[in-house]
């Protein structure tokens, strides 16, 4: 009946929050650098509490004997969920769910972000939750080995076992030689289990402490009392030193590389034009996220209508633009159909590239862009869940929390000219890796 109740609320969260133009929020920090913010809502009787943290698949864990360990910030998203002095072992959902709320969170190669969604009379329950988690979570070689377990078959179902499961892998390993993008976020299991009960430690004291992560807190609360509970909760936990990095970079492409990538899971081979792209933030991802949508954005855009419906010659297309802080990844997925070659598939998206490069965008094609980009903004920040999101990704990895409403301004100010020139710009040939990526029996 909790759950019933709690997914009516929700729903109507969701649909009063459609509506929402400006989201007004509000901003401090404590004493321990932990940055806060809170944005108020009251139209339903919900609340969402999250902290994101400045830590993913990119940084690595281990010694100095052992390090680049990969897989270390995925595997905390779990161990975080252990338990506390105060919270008995594998009951954290429990306690979550027998209080009307819910919680999840999940990990990128930038960032690793937790959140819970509770009634809002159970607000100082969900600050007082992730305060324990940041205070004094327990990791012990029980816990280690009982998300070892977890994160292998997570690892068995969604990568090793998965058709096509590889895809993400095969691109980034091929993309990218010196950065750790090129790292699984998941991870090595032989890096996991090689790890020690001291690295896991050494890593958690790293990375998770106040002046490393953001707390937000989104829905029908009272300011004041909240930032008041936040202080009660979070104002002990001690301060950290921020760490730093230091990545090395990446030679430019100048020369096509052509690599094949065998999946074990598929009986039809894949083909894959990858390039490697400035990270989120720039002008010019907001400038490819549109290219991708003009590309393969539903059954209207150019190359579903050319490749599938017309022509025939692709089971699936899709153009995708990778997320990453440091650099972006921009790959043009295909599967040939019947006697079309991966070569024949290449050179007819390569024909609508080169278009791009050359001639601008129909007016039409633009204003439909435009309509697509408006609509996603408003949707993102459609429930407090979502704002909340918004607003802890904006501050730790945008560095401007009001892009939460203005981003769509840069939408906007896009030019048809700007897309030409980008495409021309990253898109071409001599940039990227051809990735073949075929059956394993094929080998």
């Amino acid at each position: 009946m909790k759950q019933t109740f709690f997914s009516i609320l929700l729903g109507c969260l969701l649909i009063t929050g459609s509506f929402a133009q400006k989201v007004e929020f509000k901003e401090f920090d404590l004493d321990n650098g932990l940055h806060v913010i809170m944005h108020q809502d009251n139209s339903a009787p919900l609340v969402t509490v999250g902290v994101m943290y400045d830590v993913g698949g990119k940084d690595l864990g281990g010694d100095q004997a052992n390090g680049n360990r990969t897989g270390f910030a995925h595997f905390f998203e779990h161990l975080l969920f252990e338990g506390t002095p105060n919270i008995e072992r594998s009951s954290w959902f429990g306690l979550v769910s027998s209080n009307g709320g819910q919680n999840n969170a999940n990990t990128s190669l930038d960032r690793t972000y937790y959140y819970e969604v509770f009634p809002s009379n159970n607000l100082e329950l969900g600050l007082w939750l992730e305060s324990e988690r940041m205070f004094h979570p327990i990791i012990d070689q029980v816990g280690v080995d009982t998300q070892n377990e977890v994160v292998k078959e997570e690892k068995r179902l969604s990568y090793d076992n998965r058709p096509y499961g590889q895809l993400l892998f095969a691109i980034s390993e091929n993309l990218f030689e010196n950065h750790p993008y090129k790292y699984k976020n998941i991870g090595e299991m032989a890096d996991l289990d090689a790890a020690t009960l001291e690295e896991f430690n050494a890593y958690f004291d790293k990375w998770y402490i106040p002046n490393n992560a953001v707390l937000v807190i989104t829905g029908d609360i009272d300011k004041s009392n909240t930032e008041a509970l936040v202080k009660k909760y979070f104002s002990g936990v001690p301060k950290g030193v921020k760490p730093t990095r230091n990545f090395l970079k990446e030679d430019p492409i100048t020369t096509q590389k052509e690599v094949t990538y065998y999946d074990p899971n598929i009986q039809l081979p894949a083909v894959i034009s990858a390039y490697r792209t400035p990270g989120f933030g720039t002008r010019e991802a907001y400038i490819l996220e549109m290219v991708s949508s003009y590309l393969s954005g539903g059954k209207s855009s150019v190359l579903y209508k050319k490749l599938i419906d017309e022509q025939q010659q692709a089971l699936t297309v899709q153009a995708f633009n990778i997320s990453q802080k440091d650099y972006g990844a921009y790959a043009i997925f295909g599967l040939p159909l019947g006697d079309t070659t991966s070569e024949t598939l290449v050179a007819e998206i390569d024909e609508e590239i080169l278009k791009l490069q050359t001639e601008l965008i129909s007016e039409r094609d633009f204003q439909k862009l435009q309509n697509t980009f408006e609509n996603n903004f408003v949707n993102s920040n459609s429930g407090m869940q979502g704002i909340a999101g918004s607003l802890a990704t904006y501050y730790l990895l945008y560095d401007d929390v009001n892009l939460i409403n203005k981003e769509i301004e840069i939408y906007r100010s896009i030019t048809r000219e700007e897309i030409r020139d980008a495409v021309k710009k990253y898109l071409s040939p001599n940039q990227r890796v051809l990735i073949n990526y075929l059956p394993e029996s094929t080998k």
